[in-house]
């Protein structure tokens, strides 16, 4: 149990650094809007810089494609659409639990609007037992339960593509996914492993851009700085961006990280009005290099309840008359959510494995092993034990 008496004694001392902080962050914050505003004039030039500079400069940035002071409104959407979204959950392996084996759970959402067609709501699981799926990550020193986290992205990835492309509707359609586009974890990833994840996401891509069906990023309180560092530019003061001479412990405080630990999202929340998004960036993560020539964009977006970001791939940002469409169609999705978008939300709801579904997961496993033979079939004396407290 958590002791409340001794817990109250620490509150003082961490308001007070609370306080601090957000006087801290004003500061930082008001800094990071007079960069904004000089860089309006040396966009180009920071550009050809971050350009020339790239492969000596140590942190991630992204390039602005459109003009800083970029703000348009997003577009009505039309009345009669769909959206299709995913998301998954699962049930981690476990050697106290009566058998060592893991389920993942895909949810799946197609809403109908203005087609008077019965929307989906359902879920697809599948249990992953044998050696090969189980041991297979460990060769590469992963650990099954992250493993197991990236599979999942590539489920998520391929049944939104069959999803969508099953629908066959004359409306305009988006399908979205809760999150980035761009994967970061799999930079750390053996070229083997990335082998097993990637491909099957980049091809269902592909799907979903043969059918001419937008994708979409939404990423809810992102903690990303790719906006922030681009004007990191503009704070440096050496003659040329080159960390790798200049600044090589980025560790360190180094000159130019005069807005840490600001977001990208604290700033635009100052420029943005509500159904407003800001300028286009192309995002220059090193992970992108091997997404077959695949960029991907992004832009922020006041959706009325906070700033989302919003990633999409190149083919879908470089047709204007589809971005603008899917931009609606989201922020139409949010207003319908309440804040969220809708459709993420139930795919999630869909998705979520809760106490008693696991329960009923294993008791239905344990049904099975019983039938076909198997003896003592249980949970270790630790489990059983966390599940009933004897005080």
């Amino acid at each position: 149990m958590l002791d409340l008496t001794k817990l109250a004694r620490q509150m003082q001392g961490l308001s007070q650094h609370l306080s601090q902080e957000a006087v801290a962050g004003r500061q930082r914050l008001e800094l990071a809007q007079q960069h904004l505003i000089n860089a309006y004039e040396y966009q180009q030039d920071l550009i050809d810089r971050q350009e020339k500079w790239r492969d000596r400069i140590l942190f991630a940035n992204a390039t602005p494609i459109e003009p800083l002071a970029t703000r348009i409104n997003i577009p009505t959407p039309p009345k009669v659409h769909t959206v299709i979204a995913t998301d998954g959950s699962q049930i981690a392996p476990s050697h106290h639990e009566i058998a060592y084996c893991y389920l993942l759970n895909i949810g799946r959402v197609v809403l109908h609007y203005g087609q008077n067609r019965h929307p989906l709501l359902d879920s697809l699981p599948e249990v992953f037992y044998r050696p090969e799926d189980l041991y297979t990550s460990r060769q590469w020193g992963i650990r099954t339960e992250e493993w197991m986290s990236f599979c999942r992205t590539a489920s998520e990835a391929t049944v939104l593509a069959e999803l969508a492309c099953a629908a066959k509707v004359d409306a305009p359609t988006l399908a979205m996914v809760d999150g980035s586009l761009v994967y970061w974890f799999l930079e750390q990833l053996p070229l083997d492993a990335r082998d097993r994840i990637l491909p099957p996401i980049l091809q269902a891509w592909q799907q979903l851009r043969e059918a001419n069906i937008p994708l979409m990023g939404y990423l809810s309180a992102s903690r990303n700085v790719e906006g922030i560092n681009f004007l990191r530019l503009m704070a440096c003061p050496h003659p040329v961006p080159d960390c790798l001479s200049y600044c090589p412990n980025q560790l360190e405080k180094v000159p130019c990280k005069v807005f840490e630990p600001l977001r990208d999202t604290s700033l635009w929340s100052t420029q943005l009005q509500p159904g407003q998004r800001g300028p286009l960036w192309r995002s220059n993560a090193r992970i992108l290099e091997f997404y077959q020539g695949q960029s991907i964009y992004f832009c922020y977006v006041h959706v009325g309840t906070e700033i989302a970001r919003i990633e999409v791939p190149a083919w879908v940002a470089e047709n204007t008359a589809m971005f603008d469409e899917a931009l609606g169609l989201m922020l139409a999705q949010v207003q319908k959510g309440y804040g969220y978008p809708v459709a993420i939300a139930e795919a999630h709801n869909q998705a979520v494995v809760r106490g008693g579904d696991k329960a009923r997961f294993f008791a239905l496993l344990e049904k099975q092993m019983i039938k076909a033979g198997l003896k003592n079939v249980g949970t270790s004396y630790k489990e059983a034990r966390k599940r009933g407290s004897i005080a």
